[in-house]
């Protein structure tokens, strides 16, 4: 058995219809769940990496859409750290592409986030060139999570922020009726403002920000 079947057959095993429910609510049923609970679903997956570490190297980018191809939930977060853990930061400069292709593959929050600060931000920080490119498609997309992504890229970057690149995508974004679009402004903000405090609140100050977006941009400064 190839080893991505092994662990699509060894989820399966695990199935927990009781714990499904209550999970896939929590995602306004969205999608579907196993029922596998995350520290359960990383150790097996760890277990397995461990099993075929050599296959996943060479394949691990047809895997990833392989699992992104699974009607479950548990498949598509297992894909996304799939892809994270082999990549290893040495990302080839298609890999956009496949980072774009599940940005929009069964979208939400919680798998968005994650490939917008791993994997879009990993791949731009070692392609910095191409982050005024990436970040202006993405922008401008009628896709709303490419938007997010594209305002939520730096979360990783700490002090290397591009303060002027994110407070224009913020201000690009303002006027969004889109909750996840207002959230991630202020996320956004407030993740940075832990760097520059008083250029976050002057630009939050002197900007049109939706309600939510100033909440949460200042939620932690004095």
């Amino acid at each position: 058995m190839p080893p991505i079947d092994e662990l699509v057959h060894l989820f399966k095993q695990h199935q927990n219809t009781e714990n499904a429910v209550p999970m896939k609510a929590y995602m306004k049923d969205h999608f579907e769940f196993l029922g596998i609970k995350a520290t359960q679903r990383r150790d097996l997956f760890n277990t397995w990496y461990a099993q075929n570490k050599k296959s996943i190297q060479d394949n691990f980018r047809v895997y990833t859409l392989v699992l992104f191809e699974q009607p479950y939930r548990e498949f598509h977060y297992c894909g996304m750290e799939l892809f994270y853990k082999a990549v290893k930061k040495k990302y080839l400069p298609e890999d956009i592409h496949l980072i774009e292709h599940l940005i929009i593959t069964h979208s939400w929050w919680d798998s968005v986030d994650f490939i917008a600060k791993y994997l879009l931000g990993g791949y731009l920080k070692q392609f910095p060139e191409t982050i005024p490119s990436v970040i202006e498609r993405f922008s401008a997309a009628p896709s709303l999570w490419l938007n997010r992504s594209g305002i939520l890229f730096q979360l990783g970057y700490k002090a290397q922020t591009d303060f002027d690149l994110l407070k224009a995508e913020c201000y690009n974004h303002k006027d969004s009726k889109e909750f996840f679009i207002q959230k991630a402004i202020g996320w956004a903000l407030r993740d940075y403002s832990r760097f520059n405090p008083n250029g976050v609140r002057d630009f939050v100050e002197n900007t049109d920000l939706k309600p939510l977006s100033k909440r949460e941009a200042l939620r932690n400064l004095p």
